[in-house]
């Protein structure tokens, strides 16, 4: 036996059967046994997972969750239960989230294994017989028919009229037409012609096959065991956040230390307090809401995409969707409909084309010159519908309001063609009842039948490859009558025709003089006349490209990576809009000859792949990503499945995507419109939007406080804010203040800026900017605000952190307002009124305050008390000029040309 990996389709049937020890009879059941135990069984093998209670600990491994974990331990060592309860609250609720969401991608794989035949026809002994798929060995004869999943990887021995079904592996949109014929040792997959592989579906015919590899040695257990080695990227926004909490942590640490030792050694403040005092400050600095509000925010992103039609799977998703730029498409099913197509007609007299696609057969019409025709008033249009119409095995129903075909695609295209121009099929199946029918059949090219009345005169129509079927001919019907065929006419419109990416299929027909059956011979004497060529394409969705505009116009660069022929891949990617990029497109053989670099330049300027495997998928993706680019893939098929999982966001066809492909992506197309992806987009550009504005909220108002901590003990004064009282603040501007901003709206111009840099830093120079501006706002009003009720008035501690706290929350909610736009005033266009989520925030706010404020047992709880109206004067007063100073900061920032503002 030899490997498995050979080049079984550059070699003869003969060798492969030798080199297999296989012969017509099968394998004896005890050599059957054997081979089983020498290669295992026909299945995949489960990859190793770590079990669930290592997954789960996996997600203490944080820096922010370290400091966390030391505070709770440090105010529980110091008996404040309450704040210890919040600190690990907060951990356990971040942990179980990632928890949940984590292990799915290896549903990939299990997906996969499902695709895998459960029982096998083969022959053993010289009989047939029904095995378990799983017990297939090389050197089995399987038989293959119609219905059938190929269970292994086959090298086809003998055929009759075999076609299959490779759409999983090639993105083929048509099955293929098998031969027994060895093709070139190069040939890509959706070439191997004379090869059946695992997991496809036999359409049409039957046949023989010498098993060549099972298990993870065929086909789709090689893109299993890609799937194993592909590691799916961090998101932008997790690599952020890491890098933000690491540098985060670092300062908090650097600071809390700092003051201790400050206030334990220059101030004299007792060890206890001030080892309360420095988890005080690192609690307060530290945004423990900001998991929370990642969450929720994610989560609001993924409702309003399901009402979009697109389904995500895995929460960062989302956010990463808002950062895409380069989408990477499938196009059969994907960007185009999956529907075969008749598109041009052409007659010797003239050109006509056909508009409308799908299969409805009312929703179109035929042209010429731009201008309907009546296809019925052209006597060579009319016989050519009609001989498409006969010689035709293919049915055309309608299903809850949707037109379907049951047969070969390209057969029901024909059927479609001749609704449009006005045939009825009952009706000239009547005039014109088929007498004989010879089957397409790969070696001959071609499909015949025989029609006409039992005793009168008959005719034979001629359907199949065009090569074929005009060595048949030798006249051609025209409007003036049949006239010489002129070959060099015909040669010139099929190079035509299929530069524009269409198939080509030719019809004709000839008298039948005493013919009363049909045979090979009888077609094969010619005398037939040309009725016309046709073209047939899988048409694009308009929405599509709408879609793909809508994208560019966002700076999102568009790809379609097909298993497809060249031509006809260059064809669709011109009909979509993708400009020249998609005039010079790229084979797959050509990706073979490049190295990493040249790999890298090609994939950034090539807008069109064609004829692509799956490792050449899996290189594409990498290769923009080296280059920078947060890459989303859209697929359907098994073939899609690695790249899916090494894109940024793998993107699904929720109908007539495989099981393999929905599990290897973030996100599912329920209606597999390419149009949904857009949406997504701007949805997730929506969501960072938001996840900014609640940052630009929590951390200035983190920073006030860890200011007016550090200064109090600087200064030797009581501290204006106590541990508990902190995580009040913290715990009630989150649920309510930042909260509030996940569920923002988009901005006007979302989708007409471009995608943001993934490299770029959490907090860029706006926010570092915008931050600390606002923090040392928050800082003099509050910190300010608890010196002048001390020195001033001469109040109590808790009266001057009553005020202090509220004056705090009060310069919070009205800088929420300014956060209804990031750069452009609020004041303008009603935009504050739009935002009714912002509103119920700042009245359940003044409610808790109130409670805070005047309520017995927080007194007890927080050791507030109650403040009067002239305090709340001044609080208001505060709250209001923060208001005004960062809109005239807006105002200000708007008009600097250095300053981003999108």
């Amino acid at each position: 036996m030899s490997d498995a990996r050979q080049s079984w389709h550059a070699q003869s049937v003969e060798s492969t059967m030798e080199a297999h020890e296989a012969h017509r009879d099968g394998l004896a059941a005890a050599e059957a046994d054997s081979r089983l135990a020498r290669y295992g069984a026909n299945r995949l093998r489960p990859p190793e997972t770590a079990g669930p209670l290592v997954r789960f600990f996996r997600h203490f491994h944080n820096v922010l969750i370290y400091i966390l974990i030391a505070a709770a331990a440090g105010t529980a060592l110091l008996g404040h239960w309450v704040d210890t309860g919040v600190i690990l609250a907060v951990v356990l609720i971040n942990t179980l989230i990632g928890f949940v969401q984590e292990g799915r991608a290896e549903k990939a794989l299990d997906a996969i294994r499902q695709m895998l035949s459960p029982t096998a026809l083969v022959i053993r002994e010289g009989e047939r017989q029904e095995i378990p798929a799983d017990t297939v060995v090389p050197g089995d004869i399987v038989v293959l028919q119609a219905g059938d999943k190929v269970p292994a990887d086959l090298r086809l021995v003998q055929i009759k009229n075999l076609r299959i079904d490779e759409a999983v592996l090639t993105g083929e949109s048509v099955p293929v037409a098998k031969s027994v014929d060895a093709v070139a040792d190069d040939a890509p997959l959706g070439d191997r012609v004379c090869m059946a592989y695992s997991g496809t579906l036999v359409t049409f015919g039957r046949g023989l096959g010498v098993v060549t590899a099972t298990g993870d040695e065929t086909e789709v257990g090689r893109i299993s065991g890609m799937l194993t080695e592909v590691h799916s990227l961090q998101t932008p926004l997790i690599r952020q956040t890491e890098q933000f909490g690491r540098w985060l942590a670092g300062v908090i640490l650097v600071i809390s230390a700092a003051t201790f030792a400050f206030g334990y050694w220059v101030r004299g403040y007792p060890l206890d307090e001030m080892f309360l005092a420095a988890v005080s400050l690192a609690v307060s600095t530290i945004p423990e809401g900001l998991p929370a509000i990642l969450t929720i925010a994610l989560a609001i992103g993924v409702q309003k995409m399901a009402r979009r039609n697109a389904i995500i799977r895995r929460l960062p998703a989302v956010e990463t969707l808002g950062s895409v730029s380069t989408i990477c498409s499938d196009k059969t099913g994907t960007l185009t409909r999956n529907e075969m197509t008749v598109s041009t007609v052409a007659c010797a007299h003239r050109r006509v084309q056909v508009e409308g696609v799908g299969y409805d057969p009312g929703a179109g019409q035929l042209c010429h010159d731009g201008e309907p025709i009546e296809a019925l008033d052209d006597e060579v249009l009319r016989q050519v519908l009609r001989a498409g119409l006969l010689c035709n095995d293919a049915r055309l129903i309608q299903r809850q309001g949707d037109w379907a075909i049951e047969g070969d695609p390209t057969e029901g295209a024909l059927l479609v063609l001749a609704g449009k121009g006005g045939l009825d099929r009952s009706e000239e199946e009547q005039r014109h009842p088929r007498l004989d029918v010879i089957p397409f059949e790969s070696d001959h090219k071609y499909m015949a039948t025989l029609h006409g009345p039992l005793d009168g005169d008959r005719y034979i129509v001629l359907k199949g490859a065009p090569e074929r079927v005009l060595d048949l001919c030798s006249t051609q019907r025209g409007a003036d009558g049949d006239q010489p065929l002129d070959r060099a006419f015909w040669d010139d419109c099929l190079d035509h025709i299929a530069g524009q990416g269409e198939r080509l299929l030719a019809v004709a027909m000839r008298t039948a003089t005493g013919e009363t059956a049909l045979d090979h011979p009888h077609v094969d004497a010619g005398g037939f006349t040309l009725l016309a060529v046709l073209g047939i394409i899988d048409p694009p969705r308009e929405e599509a490209i709408r879609a793909v505009a809508q994208c560019r116009e966002a700076g999102v660069g568009v790809k379609m990576i097909t298993g497809d022929h060249l031509v006809t891949a260059s064809a669709v990617g011109r009909l979509l809009g993708l400009g020249e990029a998609a005039r010079s497109a790229v084979a797959g053989h050509e990706l073979d000859t490049m190295d990493d670099d040249a790999l890298r330049r090609t994939a950034h300027t090539a807008a069109v792949f064609a004829r692509t495997t799956p490792e050449h998928k899996l290189r594409l993706v990498s290769a923009l990503q080296a280059e920078g680019a947060v890459v989303a893939m859209t697929g359907d098929g098994v073939n899609d499945a690695p790249a899916l999982k090494r894109s940024d966001v793998g993107v699904a066809m929720g109908n007539k995507g495989t099981e393999a492909a929905k599990e290897a992506s973030e996100m599912v197309l329920a209606d597999d419109n390419f149009a949904s992806i857009a949406h997504a987009v701007e949805e997730g550009r929506t969501v960072y939007d938001n996840i900014r504005k609640a940052i630009l909220h929590m951390l200035p108002t983190n920073a006030g406080q860890s200011l007016t901590i550090m200064m109090a003990i600087l200064m030797g004064l009581a501290l204006p804010l106590t541990p508990v009282q902190v995580l009040w603040v913290n715990m009630v501007t989150s649920v309510t203040l930042a909260m509030a901003l996940a569920f923002e709206p988009s901005e006007p111009g979302v989708m007409r800026r471009p995608p943001r840099d993934p490299a770029a830093p959490l907090l860029s120079g706006f926010l570092l900017w915008r931050i600390p501006f606002v923090a040392i706002l928050l800082w003099l009003g509050t910190f300010g605000h608890f010196v002048w009720m001390e020195e001033v008035v001469g109040a109590s501690d808790e009266v001057a952190r009553t005020v202090a706290i509220n004056t705090l929350v009060a310069g919070q909610a009205f800088y929420l307002l300014n956060l209804r736009l990031i750069h452009q005033p609020v004041l303008v266009g009603g935009a504050l009124l739009r935002s009714q989520a912002m509103w119920i925030a700042i009245g359940v706010l003044v409610l808790l305050q109130l409670a805070f404020t005047y309520a017995p047992l927080m007194h007890t709880l927080f050791g507030t008390t109650a403040i009067g109206p002239d305090d709340w004067a001044r609080i208001l007063a505060f709250g209001a000029a923060v208001f005004v100073i960062v809109e005239f900061e807006k105002m200000v920032l708007r008009r600097l040309p250095w300053v981003e503002t999108g």
